[in-house]
């Protein structure tokens, strides 16, 4: 009598439990529909990494220009070529055609170039203007952050002042573009921002539209100076190391999970964001291939270990720089598509750059693939960039190396345009990019070299013998105008 009684309740639980899968019955006995999961809702502003990536667009605004035809001048188109009575047409502030005896059309303003040079504007890959402004007083030292080896979070741009006079120093010397760097005492110092050399109220009016951010790192003798007289990690140059590494685990970490938050989220599932993280998002930004990485590093050596540390995590170092030794490494430098930004004849200062030559541009350049680059990272030498450059040339071709002026041009217009992810807007003289271009009184490798004329989207935004032309920051006022005859 029990096991029947136990059987009964049995049958009538399972009846009861097969009768709570099944759909509700609807009045007529019909199946009501199933109800949808509810949508997720987005997240509130500012906790989504990915709705607002760039959360300091560019307002930049070329300045008015009119249709410009520069005639019978040498042009160096920063392509490779020296064309000789050459003729360059601006238009709608791009480059409309370079080349030899094209016709002018009406309605153009002719500007005479004969026994004058013309190249692209210059740019900078490495500079700390407005981040280091002048005067240099403490209150104007804002290129580091030196609180964590490690501040993938900070941004340069957030640093830059744009009144600083070193703006219009380095215009003069033919400077249309430049990438402003963290500086160099950690392991990863920040984010970079690459600068239209306009006049401006804000740095997001002079942010180059649609130019990558560049993530910072820097190894050898600073991230390990600094630290270890404060007796923490990294006191090494294996404590760097390690550093890098736990960095990128960190990022890689962090990538995951909001990869499976969101295809969650797509699924209509239910989820928990991560927290989101100002450095990793620019970290995990570098493993997507969003942002360039500008890696400081002397020793040939120690580029060899970040390459390797690059294919580990699964990222590209998009340029060296200072790189005194990369002449050891060209030809491993160009077979993994790196750049090496340098200068000709920086060394000594400390152990890690006791090895430096000045052929070492040339030699780099003379690897199959190789990119040289001649920058600044310094006020005064933005405004010689093209007498540095001459330098290199000079140490390499007394090395043996044959290096014609057209490609040594390239070393501070098109490479570093490539360099910091503006090339196919900058950097040379080839239609439809923009009509950036400097006017010499001699050739551009000559010591007795200066600029004329300097334009910006095909306005002019320098005139030596004009001073409308020659703009002045409010810290420069009352002083002698230099660059002016």
């Amino acid at each position: 009598m029990r096991l029947w009684t136990w059987a009964v309740a049995l049958v009538a639980a399972l009846t009861v439990a097969g009768c709570a899968t099944t759909a509700p019955v609807a009045k007529g006995g019909e199946k009501s529909a199933e109800v949808a999961p509810a949508k997720p809702r987005p997240l509130p502003p500012g906790l989504d990494p990915m709705v607002r990536a760039d959360a300091f667009p560019s307002t930049y605004k070329p300045l008015p220009s009119h249709p410009t035809a520069i005639v019978g001048a040498q042009v160096f188109t920063g392509a490779g070529q020296l064309i000789e009575n050459g003729v360059v047409l601006l238009k709608d502030g791009k480059i409309e055609a370079v080349g030899p005896g094209l016709a002018v059309p009406a309605g153009y303003d002719v500007v005479q170039g004969k026994g004058k040079w013309v190249t692209p504007g210059l740019i900078d890959a490495h500079s700390h203007l407005g981040v280091y402004a002048s005067p240099s007083v403490w209150a104007n030292s804002d290129g580091n952050e030196l609180t964590n080896p490690v501040t993938a979070e900070v941004w340069a741009e957030h640093s830059v002042w744009p009144q600083d006079p070193g703006f219009n120093t380095a215009r003069i010397g033919g400077v249309t573009s430049l990438l402003v760097l963290p500086g160099s005492g950690n392991l990863i110092g920040g984010r970079g921002v690459v600068l239209r050399n306009i006049p401006a109220r804000t740095v997001q009016d002079m942010k180059f539209p649609e130019a990558p951010y560049v993530l910072k790192m820097a190894c050898g003798e600073n991230p390990k100076r600094v630290y270890g007289s404060k007796n923490r990690a990294p006191s090494t140059r294996m404590g760097n190391v390690a550093g890098y590494r736990a960095a990128w685990i960190n990022a890689a970490d962090y990538q995951r999970k909001w990869d499976e938050y969101r295809a969650k989220v797509a699924k209509g599932e239910k989820a928990d964001p991560p927290k989101r993280d100002l450095g990793l998002d620019t970290l995990s930004g570098v493993l997507r291939g969003e942002i360039l990485v500008e890696n400081h590093c002397y020793r040939a050596d120690e580029m060899a270990q970040m390459i390797d540390i690059s294919k580990e995590f699964g990222y590209h170092i998009a340029a060296f720089h200072h790189a005194v030794e990369a002449y050891k490494i060209a030809d491993l430098l160009a077979e993994n598509g790196i750049c090496v930004a340098t200068w000709a004849n920086w060394w000594g200062e400390k152990m890690e750059m006791l090895d430096g030559i000045e052929a070492n541009a040339a030699m780099v350049n003379a690897a199959k693939g190789g990119c040289a680059i001649i920058k600044s990272d310094d006020p005064d030498l933005i405004q010689r960039l093209n007498q540095e450059a001459a330098e290199a040339l000079a140490a390499g071709r007394a090395a043996g190396y044959q290096i014609s002026e057209a490609e040594a041009i390239k070393w501070i217009t098109s490479n570093p345009a490539k360099a910091i992810g503006i090339a196919k807007q900058t950097g040379s003289l080839e239609p439809g990019k923009r009509a950036d271009i400097v006017i010499w009184d001699h050739d551009p490798f000559s010591i007795y070299a200066r600029t004329e004329r300097v334009y910006l989207d095909g306005a002019i935004s320098y005139d030596r013998f004009d001073p409308r032309y020659q703009p002045r920051s409010d810290f420069e006022l009352g002083q002698t105008a230099e660059g002016a005859r």
